[in-house]
């Protein structure tokens, strides 16, 4: 939004009293809530392509007021435009919790008043399990997690090490993982993680994860300091998420392991091994740090599935059928 976010070039299609309020909008989505760049990037997306579709419904660049008067039926032809395009219904769900904010932003700063959005419906969305590995593939990816360090690194060898038996090991989401400083790292059993919204918890460390972390600091050319990133790149840097998901990459090919093997993988996998293990859910929400009971339900139906598999493969009168 020019002037606004940098996070995109191309200007709000509005008039100029809906373009400030919507570079408000934004500094209030990324300053005060807080939003991932990643997550920003997609609402102001959904935003900008509905004003383009104002523009194009009313032959001029829509303002406030035009906002305020939008109908049920404006809404729904920008969703079916929407999906005439191909988008999916969770791209359309997207959309319309992007836009949603962006109203209820507005009419709660006195700019206008529109019920119309609250009454559209929202694309139902197929319910997706999350994907983790078999304890047995987690296992060879610890194991290995080092072999592609460039020759004559081993300090990255031992990083990569640390970083993956992290992730499997606590649970934690790759970006929480790599805003870890030095001084933060896992020690005494623990680490204070920063999650979604700004929301900090403690998660417990096992051992073998507190000294794969202290190989790795001991074997690493850098001189330590409470600030310094505590997993860095190899430019001297803070490592970057692009890099790590490159890695687990180029492991899985070599390694044979399933294409669903992502730093996000890791910590579905985690969460699905200690809950077979016997953990409590509410435990392994507050692990996750999940706001609500309810993401962390979809574990219990990853499991079921799994034992349905294994039931529908190993049982005899399975296989007479």
């Amino acid at each position: 939004m020019a002037g606004h976010s940098g996070l995109t070039d191309t200007p709000l299609s509005a008039a100029p009293d809906l373009v400030q309020v919507f570079g408000l909008w934004t500094l209030y989505l990324s300053h005060e809530k807080h939003f991932s760049r990643h997550t920003l990037r997609a609402y102001l997306a959904d935003v900008h392509y509905f004003c383009d579709f104002l523009t194009t419904h009313l032959a001029r660049p829509p303002s406030l007021h035009d906002l305020g008067d939008a109908s049920i039926r404006d809404f729904r032809s920008w969703l079916a435009k929407r999906t005439g395009e191909g988008a999916g219904a969770a791209t359309r769900a997207r959309a319309l919790a992007s836009l949603r904010n962006f109203m209820k932003w507005l009419d709660k700063n006195g700019h206008l008043h529109n019920p119309a959005i609250g009454r559209i419906r929202t694309p139902k969305l197929p319910r997706k399990l999350p994907r983790a590995l078999p304890p047995d593939q987690a296992m060879k990816l610890m194991d290995n997690a080092g072999m592609l360090a460039p020759e004559g690194a081993e300090w990255v060898a031992l990083r990569d090490c640390a970083l993956f038996m992290l992730l499997y090991g606590c649970g934690l989401r790759i970006d929480e993982a790599l805003q870890l400083d030095f001084g933060a790292r896992p020690k005494d059993g623990e680490v204070r993680v920063m999650g979604k919204g700004r929301k900090e918890r403690i998660v417990p460390v096992l051992p073998i994860v507190e000294k794969t972390i202290e190989t790795y600091v001991a074997g690493a050319p850098i001189a330590w300091e409470k600030k310094t990133p505590l997993f860095m790149g190899e430019r001297g840097k803070r490592m970057h998420q692009g890099v790590a998901q490159k890695r687990l990459r180029d492991l899985r090919r070599v390694l044979g392991l399933p294409e669903a093997l992502t730093p996000h993988a890791l910590r579905h996998s985690f969460a699905t091994h200690i809950l077979a293990g016997g953990v409590n859910l509410r435990v392994i929400q507050e692990l996750l740090g999940h706001a609500s009971v309810t993401t962390t339900q979809r574990y219990t139906d990853y499991d079921n599935a799994q034992l349905l598999a294994i039931y529908d493969k190993a049982h005899p009168r399975a296989r007479s059928e």
